[in-house]
């Protein structure tokens, strides 16, 4: 979660009016990809 958090706040400030979101997509334990917006 806290690298969720850490990615959201990269779109601080070029998002609006949306929110800004973090993701990471694990499978088996291992993280395979993140994004941001």
């Amino acid at each position: 979660m806290t690298q969720a958090l850490r990615l959201a706040a990269k779109g601080r400030g070029k998002t609006s009016p949306n929110p800004m979101v973090g993701a990471l997509v694990v499978k088996n334990g291992r993280i395979v990809g993140r994004g941001y917006h």
